[in-house]
């Protein structure tokens, strides 16, 4: 019985919070359907314009605990789009220059984010979200690095700024694509591969062909596949040679949501889910980073986000570039 009361106390303090970030999320999602905007974006925007329920209220631990808990489901649920089998199709060199590309962009980035003033933690954020997935690496990376009194700025910034220039590449890409008279397979590749969300990929890609459509989203897919085994590593990294963060709490050895990934990955791969099963979990996925990115946007001060100032702008726009290039001269030479 203790149980069932604890349970309903925990859930009568965390339920105002929570449904105001499910409230923003849905708005989020209704204006994107009606005004063709990245839905990330304006959830993101909403939140910040109701940051104060992120700072003093009812709504504290319901928003707190949305833009942590729910991101850590969300990202763990993302594992059920992957499906190796699916990959394989590909053929190894081009597996091979998606992962390489996002791995050069990794090392790219904390190699030039020195000559621009910032630390590797801010470099492994825009980097990593660059190169993967985005929005979604970005605050999956978030979870494992070190914690100080800017980690949610730095990480809010990060997800605008992914979203924005995913969505310019979007329009911008399929464009550039016929400039350089792509065929419809190096065009998926070099979307697949150097727009940052889902989403976009998928706009940009069926905005030029079915099969281009295809092959990007297989591209984008294997990136995603990456965000485990990247934060994983990078997870073992950084217990083991970062200092001791400001709050003393060291990021787990293995995150939760990594084995979460992990898990429906694999299960994705036997083959054995049903269509509805996936759809299901993607969708259930989806929400959730939404929800959870709305309420970082309520936890953050607007104002110490803008002060990142010009050098983390042209960081990830330069890794942007960076990765783009990269795909382009591997898609000259391997098709």
């Amino acid at each position: 019985m203790d149980f069932y009361e604890d349970l309903r106390e925990k859930s009568s303090i965390l339920f105002p919070g929570v449904m105001v970030a499910i409230l923003v999320a849905i708005t989020a999602q209704f204006l994107a359907d009606h005004y063709a905007t990245p839905a990330m974006l304006l959830a993101l925007l909403l939140g910040i314009a109701l940051g104060f329920l992120g700072q003093e209220g009812k709504t504290v631990p319901g928003v707190a605990f949305a833009a942590r808990s729910l991101l850590r489901l969300g990202i763990a649920f993302l594992g059920i789009r992957i499906s190796m089998t699916l990959m394989s199709g590909l053929g190894a060199p081009l597996i091979a220059l998606v992962i390489g590309a996002v791995i050069l962009t990794i090392a790219f980035g904390l190699l030039i984010a020195r000559f621009l003033g910032h630390k590797w933690r801010f470099a492994f954020l825009t980097a990593g979200s660059v190169a993967i997935c985005g929005a979604s690496a970005a605050m999956a990376i978030s979870a494992i690095l070190p914690r100080d009194e800017r980690s949610e700025e730095r990480l809010l910034f990060t997800v605008m700024g992914v979203t924005v220039l995913s969505t310019f590449a979007m329009i911008a890409y399929p464009i550039l694509a016929n400039a350089l008279e792509l065929s419809s397979l190096q065009a998926g590749v070099f979307i697949g591969a150097a727009i940052h969300d889902v989403a976009q990929v998928v706009g940009a890609g069926f905005s030029i062909s079915e099969q281009t459509g295809d092959t990007a989203t297989l591209v984008k897919l294997i990136r995603v596949a990456l965000l485990a085994p990247i934060v994983l590593v990078a997870s073992l990294l950084i217990r083991r040679y970062a200092s001791q963060p400001e709050d003393g709490i060291r990021p787990p050895l293995l995150p939760g949501f990594v084995v979460g990934f992990l898990a429906f990955a694999a299960l994705s791969s036997t083959g054995m889910v049903p269509p509805a099963i996936t759809e299901f979990f993607s969708q259930l996925s989806r929400w959730f980073l939404l929800i959870a990115i709305a309420a970082v946007g309520m936890k953050t001060n607007l104002k110490q986000v803008l002060s990142v100032g010009g050098a983390a702008i042209a960081l990830i726009i330069i890794e942007t570039i960076f990765i783009g290039a990269v795909v382009l001269i591997g898609i000259y030479y391997l098709t």
